[in-house]
């Protein structure tokens, strides 16, 4: 039976790992709720309007990932994450103080410079501390993060909004994240070889088992050879894809649900969280069999398709069925998110160490592109039909080519 290296490294750093990106999805995605619950009434925004501000986030998100993830490569990732903490929360809360459009446009935009290296950076962390057949694992109790924190999220913005107001539901949910900073620097280190809480016989062996899976990798010269070969290029515009789904559901899902006849903003809560009670139990079950397979496109691309076959049927149901139609929307949501463990495990194993930040950060920042995409048209489309049809279909489509381009670009395990 092969030995587990530092055990201690589990509950050291993935509870970090799981708060701290739990904190950044908590001020990105409770804008839906702020809209839903009567910021959109308060500064007079319109659908098209509201659309753009969800959208802004990731349009800052998107130029900021390379040179942050350069950053964590080649200088600290802890120190990073450290100051991304304190200013996104900053901006959270400067959120609920705001009075006009224009400000709360310029708000959303840093908000997503501030938070957008910490996906990349936390990937490059946690691939300095877990080997290859943990690393579905551990990318899945990062990203748990933004299921479980949207699930609790949704319950809790609604009694907030109902008995504080918008306003105070962003001051409030925006201050951990700058509390939490002074604990993330108290606690973690950016490598095994600085941890005073490793044996030098598990830091020794840590570093035997990463150095091994180096080996049969093909050398990739610099960042820019990175980005040209094929497995790169065909995964940017899967994960482009992907987030068009995964973002138009996050953030306009309270929106879709708050219209239906009798559903207030406490009810929109609780229904909307139950998506991700689903998500968080697929997550789970898909990274324990694909790092005990050590296959990653099997976990994938058929929840992919899964979630676009659920969105069309949805679709079709419409409102007449709002039972069946939302129970659809829960497997579409859940599908989703099951695959990202696995998906996030694949650089690491496809490419040198010396480009796998460079890498990550470009199909993370294709990612932000798609998010913008799919928060700005899936609200576009929502405000200019008055139903949600097409947006359904527009997600349903993005996911259907996700799901047949995860199994091209990862047909062929050697080629590059």
């Amino acid at each position: 039976m092969k030995k587990i290296i530092a055990p201690s490294r589990w509950y050291r750093l993935i509870p970090i790992a799981f708060i701290t990106y739990s904190l950044a999805y908590l001020d990105r995605a409770n804008f839906g709720f702020g809209t839903a619950g009567g910021m959109a009434k308060d500064l007079q925004i319109d659908g098209s309007t509201s659309a753009i501000l969800a959208a802004l986030f990731f349009l800052g998100y998107f130029f900021f990932q390379i040179p942050g993830a350069q950053y964590a490569a080649n200088r600290s990732a802890k120190k990073l994450i450290f100051w991304s903490l304190i200013l996104w929360g900053a901006c959270a809360v400067a959120t609920g103080l705001l009075h006009n459009v224009a400000g709360l446009m310029v708000v959303r935009f840093m908000l997503g410079v501030v938070e957008s290296a910490v996906m990349p950076a936390m990937l490059i962390l946690l691939s300095r501390w877990f080997t290859k057949s943990e690393r579905s694992r551990a990318n899945t109790f990062l990203i748990l993060g933004n299921p479980a924190t949207i699930l609790w999220m949704s319950i809790l913005s609604g009694y907030l909004i109902k008995s504080v107001g918008w306003r105070w539901m962003f001051i409030w949910e925006g201050l951990p994240a700058i509390i939490w900073a002074f604990f993330w620097w108290k606690v973690v280190d950016d490598k095994p070889q600085t941890a005073n809480w490793l044996t030098d016989e598990e830091k020794k062996d840590l570093d035997a088992e990463l150095k091994a899976e180096q080996t049969g990798i093909k050398p990739v010269k610099n960042y820019w050879a990175a980005f040209k070969t094929r497995v790169v290029i065909l995964l940017c515009f899967q994960y482009f894809l992907w987030s068009i789904g995964v973002y138009g559901f996050v953030m306009w899902l309270p929106t879709i649900l708050k219209a239906a006849p009798g559903i207030g903003i406490v009810e929109t809560g609780w229904l909307a969280a139950v998506p991700y009670l689903f998500a968080i139990a697929g997550m789970f079950t898909a990274s324990y069999f694909s790092d005990k397979t050590l296959k990653r496109k099997e976990f994938i691309w058929p929840f992919l398709l899964v979630g676009a076959i659920a969105f069309y049927a949805s679709f079709l149901l419409g409102v007449q069925h709002f039972w069946i139609s939302f129970a659809l929307l829960v497997i579409a949501g859940a599908a989703m998110y099951t695959p990202y463990g696995p998906f996030f495990a694949i650089i690491p194993e496809r490419l040198p160490s010396n480009v796998t930040a460079g890498a990550i950060a470009l199909i993370n920042s294709m990612g932000a592109l798609g998010s913008f995409a799919g928060t700005y048209v899936v609200g576009y489309l929502n405000d200019r039909t008055g139903n949600f049809g097409a947006s359904y279909i527009f997600m349903a489509g993005s996911l259907f080519l996700s799901a047949i381009i995860t199994y091209l670009a990862l047909k062929d395990k050697q080629k590059l």
